[in-house]
């Protein structure tokens, strides 16, 4: 584990470019790999504004074989000075975002992955308030937004809302949020980073391996002191498309790449005491969704091996640490996994498919 307290980060980590006075505000970060059916709506979206001077998109196509890395060079040359394509072998989308980290010019960054988009009112509110903390002496490390789950065949949008937890357009520290609600949490979609900070953290994600983006949205915390949220529906997150990482047949297939990922959260959790209390109550809280979304698919596959793994993933929690795993393990959500035998499967089985159906996430 971490221990925060003795840690120090090392300030120099990264080139921070324009440190001082940057000529870009925000750098967005698209992943892209054989994206040729959505990069154009997502590039339009991310400079639908009248002055786009201060946003910096970096396309990083990773390896694509469709015309991804044409249409990347063609949107880079209709957008000089703001649009950029960098091309790249085969990394997955860890090494890709870490490119686009190690590439970024602005004050800060966000990751908008080639099939999503941003909402154009949103897009105005964000770059105003970025443009207002530029010129402040002390920029918030992080900036938090609403999503919104754009399930394919789905009417009704489910936006995931943070004003339960934070107040808007404030100043915070970690201790000034409020409870967070058993399967509420800030995931990529929701995170705007001062580039600095995920810098500072030391992060590199790991390459050819699924959903990093938990990773992100958790190793950095500990260097985040200061965040603000604003209550607008900024990300549109599309969901339900063919062969997608998160549809529920291919998230079984690839659950050991969800232990690892479960495995590195837990590794970079602090240890209480050593973090403000609220961003180690958040973190287990986080640490606890994640280990039981893990243990869904697993017990989801049906396979009695895979029954095993879920008892050893929730055993190395202990054995990292035996505080982090009494913490974890008194959420709600985790003593419910735990449940043993056909009742617990039962339980974890049938509460999956109503959540599928009420919220149209899978």
């Amino acid at each position: 584990m971490t221990n925060f307290t003795d840690a120090t980060p090392d300030l120099h980590c990264g080139v921070q470019r324009g440190a001082q006075s940057p000529a870009k505000t925000l750098s967005f970060v698209v992943p892209a790999y054989n994206m040729e059916q959505y990069l154009e709506r997502c590039v339009a979206s991310l400079l639908d504004m009248p002055d786009t001077s201060d946003i910096e998109v970096l396309i990083v196509d990773d390896g694509s074989s469709d015309t991804t890395p044409a249409l990347a060079d063609r949107l880079a040359a209709a957008h000089p000075g703001v649009v950029r394509a960098i091309h790249q072998p085969n990394k997955g989308h860890g090494g890709a975002v870490n490119t686009g980290i190690r590439e970024a010019a602005g004050m800060y960054v966000k990751v908008v992955d080639a099939d999503d988009w941003v909402g154009s009112d949103p897009l105005g509110r964000v770059m105003e308030t970025l443009r207002a903390q530029r010129d402040e002496r002390e920029p918030v490390d992080l900036l938090v937004t609403d999503y919104v789950y754009d399930k394919v065949g789905k009417r009704n949008k489910h936006v995931v809302h943070f004003s339960n937890v934070m107040d808007a357009n404030k100043r915070l520290g970690w201790d000034d949020l409020r409870h967070f609600g058993i399967a509420q949490y800030m995931i990529m979609h929701a995170l705007t980073f001062r580039t600095s900070v995920v810098r500072e953290s030391g992060m590199i994600l790991p390459e050819h391996t699924f959903y990093v983006d938990f990773i992100y949205s958790y190793q950095p915390f500990p260097w985040v002191h200061t965040l603000m949220y604003l209550d607008t529906p900024f990300y549109h997150y599309f969901i339900g498309r063919e062969g997608q990482s998160v549809q529920t047949d291919v998230m079984i297939r690839r659950v050991r790449q969800l232990q690892l990922v479960n495995h590195l959260m837990l590794e970079a959790t602090p240890e209480r005491g050593t973090v403000p209390d609220g961003l180690y109550r958040y973190m287990i809280h986080f640490l606890s969704i994640n280990s039981v979304v893990t243990s869904v698919f697993l017990i989801l596959s049906r396979d009695r091996e895979n029954y095993l793994e879920k008892d050893r993933l929730w055993h190395e929690i202990d054995v990292v640490s035996p505080q982090i795993g009494h913490d974890v393990r008194h959420k709600l959500a985790s003593r419910a996994i735990n449940l043993r035998g056909r009742t617990g499967r039962f339980v974890i089985r049938h509460g999956y498919s109503i959540a599928e159906h009420v919220v149209g996430f899978n």
